[in-house]
């Protein structure tokens, strides 16, 4: 039943308050103003006292304004309808597509049930050697990519959407630029990925509590397409954008805040949403892949400090590349002793062996004098760093390990990498490539 008001008692930032009864926590609501009307939904309870959030800002709301409760939360529609489409974090069309409203499905529910996943066991192929080869990213993870603001996160989100072996790729945007949001369009439209894509889109121009709906819009609707048995990859771009409107509702809301302003329950908002990722037994899969800006590149910052307790690892983005150090996939050794026998050979290594030419790259730098060995570290440095980092690079697993083969053999000898017997053996190239 709709239930009708016509009084607002307050009005605070993107928040008002009514007072009204029968009313559930994450119900929607429509306020209608003068001229136009919004969406809102009920953040807060305080006996009568109902205090909605107005997704598209209270800019010409008037305490005279009406307001109507809908009796459910935030629902989206359904269906394969919704691929190759653009919408924004309500679930209206951004496309000049038409609205769909067949077979809703309310966003926002609970986790699956734990007896319901299985173990991960399923490499996800992205042809990036730094993911592939050495930060493995497993079919059901939860990872995010820790970044400052000026790398290219975006760009390395479309590579991956392009390039990754799933059915179906989910993008949620959050604070997105105009022209990331093209560029997203327009690269997966080109690479011919568009139709096995969905969109929920916030930019940067839209009210900012719009971005709270985002997550779990995106995730809801993976969740019903796992269940139809599909490999869905979800990609979110920015949490910290995410969680900066919680913050600015919970200023509004005057709750007590936590490390720098941001609320108390940030870890649990965080996780709710991370925990979406599940392989289910029987069916398809959920894998989360985020970007999370580290304002300062402070990775002690409440957002990326909190996210690194939930997460299997992240991947670390600077100068353009996939850091080695700092970046981690703590499922990689679910699915990397299955690829190909010398795998975690080649990635322990050849990131030990770039670990120690750091240190010749501070000599020469320093202007000291510099060894044999240092010389064959510094080629394969920049080697390592040209030909495995460089995100330019796009070739299959088994490629990028005959690759890292060809550059340990035209930088050292075979005794030199500290490899084991057979394995030199076996893969060793016959003569150097370089």
């Amino acid at each position: 039943m709709k239930r009708v008001y016509s009084k607002i008692e307050a009005i605070a930032g993107n928040v008002i308050t009514v007072t009204a009864q029968g009313i559930k926590y994450g119900e929607l609501a429509i306020v209608k103003a003068k001229d136009t009307s919004s969406l809102a939904e009920v953040i807060k309870l305080d006996r009568e006292k109902v205090s909605l959030q107005v997704y598209g800002g209270t800019r010409g709301v008037s305490t005279s304004d009406e307001i109507k409760f809908l009796g459910h939360s935030m629902q989206v529609s359904f269906s394969d309808n919704l691929l190759g489409r653009i919408f924004d974090g309500s679930g209206n069309p951004r496309d000049g597509g038409p609205s769909l409203d067949d077979s809703l499905i309310e966003i926002g529910g609970p986790s699956a049930n734990p007896t319901k996943r299985i173990v991960p066991r399923n490499m996800i192929r992205t042809g990036l050697p730094m993911i592939d080869v050495f930060n493995t990213l497993v079919e059901s993870q939860k990872l995010p990519i820790f970044s400052v603001s000026g790398e290219p996160y975006n760009e390395l989100l479309v590579r991956i959407a392009l390039q990754a072996e799933v059915d179906l790729i989910i993008l949620g945007g959050m604070g997105l630029k105009h022209d990331d949001y093209l560029t997203f369009k327009d690269s997966l439209e080109k690479g011919g990925a568009l139709s096995r894509a969905i969109f929920f889109v916030h930019t940067a121009n839209d009210s900012v509590v719009e971005s709270l709906t985002v997550p779990d819009i995106s995730l809801s609707v993976a969740e019903k397409f796992a269940l139809k048995g599909k490999k869905v990859l979800v990609l979110l771009t920015d949490m910290t954008n995410f969680a900066d409107a919680m913050k600015e509702i919970s200023i509004t809301m005057e709750q007590v805040p936590s490390n720098r302003g941001y609320p108390g329950d940030l870890y649990s908002q965080l996780a709710y949403r991370y925990e979406k990722a599940i392989d289910f037994e029987g069916a398809g899969s959920i894998t989360i892949l985020t970007v999370t800006t580290m304002p300062g590149d402070d990775v002690t910052h409440p957002v990326p400090d909190n996210t690194g307790y939930i997460t299997e690892g992240q991947y670390y983005l600077k100068g353009g590349r996939i850091e080695p150090f700092g970046s981690l996939s703590r499922l990689k050794q679910m699915v990397n002793s299955k690829t190909r026998d010398d795998h975690r050979t080649i990635m322990d290594s050849m990131i030990k062996l770039y670990a120690s030419s750091k240190e010749s790259v501070e000599k020469k730098a320093m202007g000291f004098n510099m060894t044999k060995w240092d010389e064959k570290l510094l080629k394969y440095s920049n080697m390592f760093e040209s030909k495995m980092m460089d995100l330019s690079v796009n070739i299959p697993l088994e490629e990028a390990l005959d690759l890292g083969w060809d550059i340990l053999a035209s930088c050292f000898s075979p005794k030199e990498t500290g490899i084991k017997t057979d394995l030199i053996e076996k893969y060793w190239p016959k003569k150097e490539t370089y």
